[in-house]
């Protein structure tokens, strides 16, 4: 099965067969090929209303580069879902139109609650026993953070979209290079404001654990490692205090973006919206009365692989 995530900033791919049985059942997929792009399709769309033909281009190009992947590999069933960007977009039927031509599958633009729900299933799956319930899962992506509160027997007890995303908030606030007080403030208030309304629609400060997803949250968490190389098997399922991800958001915030591009563990094309990255999850730590944050690497393309099981398995 192949299970594609189209956000904002990027676009990722998932082939994998289902575990073996012996393995449990909280065993993850067994993965035959993860991948990421970013191509930034969400660029420019707050302040336009539209993705950019540019964005678009770039999207087809990796996407075409999945599917040929995805064919090699043998994968019987596709899901692909895009979320904020083509979500906002009044030209997304131009993005769907491409999606077909080069995937040949259709592709769901899910709603902010689904792509909620996606995350928590990919999420808790496999969480360290210190990991209490309930959990609140946040998932900060290049246009939105979903805010999801739930258990594993349980499933997901509320779950709210905001547009809070790296991508959106950069664009929105943080020009400068290395973004100024003020811009610092004003995104930090932005972001407060959207934290405090997904709160009150979601229980999560009565949450035990915060799990964070997405690559914001794993780059803050490598970074607060003093990593030297991406490992996903050392971020996986890290646990990093609030101190700690602080630290880590005012030093990016004080960096140019040629100084964040030099530490070891940072993407290229995430060098220029961590630093909003890092705030949105400093303040959600903040706001709920969290003192750690639980990385996971496996989010909601897991969960998207997940809902392709065939009935019964």
């Amino acid at each position: 099965m192949a299970a594609i995530d189209c956000g904002t900033n990027s676009i990722r791919l998932l082939v994998a067969d289902l575990p073996d049985a012996s393995a449990g059942p909280e065993a993850p997929l067994v993965d035959l090929s993860r991948r990421m792009e970013i191509v930034r399709l969400g660029q420019g769309v707050d302040r336009t209303g539209r993705l950019a033909p540019e964005a678009i281009e770039r999207t087809r190009v990796a996407l075409a580069s999945y599917a040929a992947e995805i064919e090699k590999l043998g994968a019987e069933r596709v899901r692909m879902c895009a979320t904020s960007a083509s979500r906002d977009a009044s030209n997304a039927a131009d993005f769907r139109e491409m999606v077909e031509r080069t995937l040949g599958v259709a592709p769901e633009v899910v709603t902010g609650d689904e792509e909620a729900r996606l995350s928590f299933t990919g999420a808790v799956r496999g969480l360290p026993a210190d990991a209490r319930e309930p959990y609140l899962v946040v998932d900060i992506g290049g246009g939105s953070t979903e805010f999801v509160v739930g258990t594993r027997a349980g499933g997901v007890e509320a779950a709210i979209s905001v547009d809070i995303g790296c991508v959106r908030m950069t664009e929105r606030h943080l020009p400068g290079d290395p973004p100024g007080l003020g811009q610092v403030a004003a995104a930090q208030a932005d972001i407060a404001v959207a934290v405090d309304r997904a709160l009150a629609a979601v229980p999560g400060r009565q949450a035990a654990t915060l799990v964070g997803l997405a690559g914001s949250v794993t780059t803050v968490v490598a970074i607060a490692q003093g990593l030297q190389e991406y490992d996903p098997d050392r971020i996986h399922h890290a646990r990093v205090s609030y101190d700690a991800v602080a630290d880590v958001t005012a030093d990016l915030l004080g960096k140019t973006r040629e100084q964040r591009l030099a530490i070891p563990v940072m993407h290229p094309g995430r060098a220029d919206v961590i630093g909003a990255g890092a705030l949105v999850l400093r303040v959600i730590m903040e706001r709920a009365g969290m003192d750690s944050v639980v990385a996971s690497e496996h989010d909601i393309l897991d969960g998207i692989a997940w809902t392709l099981l065939p009935a019964g398995s």
